[in-house]
């Protein structure tokens, strides 16, 4: 696959590239676009728990009893 940039873009995908460690513009770009598909999975995520129904109350005994399981798992 061949991308065209325009100057301006080529040249801070250059600076990107030696200023990040990356060996080539491919490893950026592709950097680039597992952060854009990991973004878009958590906001399926996002969305898809915004609609679920509640479980549970979030009150403060909510939180209590999961406080209290870490405790448990921590010390267990």
């Amino acid at each position: 696959m061949n991308i065209s940039l325009p100057e301006s873009l080529k040249s801070f995908v250059d600076r990107q590239v030696s200023s990040r460690g990356y060996g080539t513009s491919s490893e950026y770009v592709r950097e680039l676009i597992r952060k854009d598909q990991d973004r878009e999975h958590l906001r399926g995520l996002l969305l898809a728990g915004a609609m679920s129904p509640a479980e549970a109350h979030a009150d403060a005994d909510y939180f209590a009893g999961l406080r209290a399981g870490i405790r448990d798992r921590a010390t267990g």
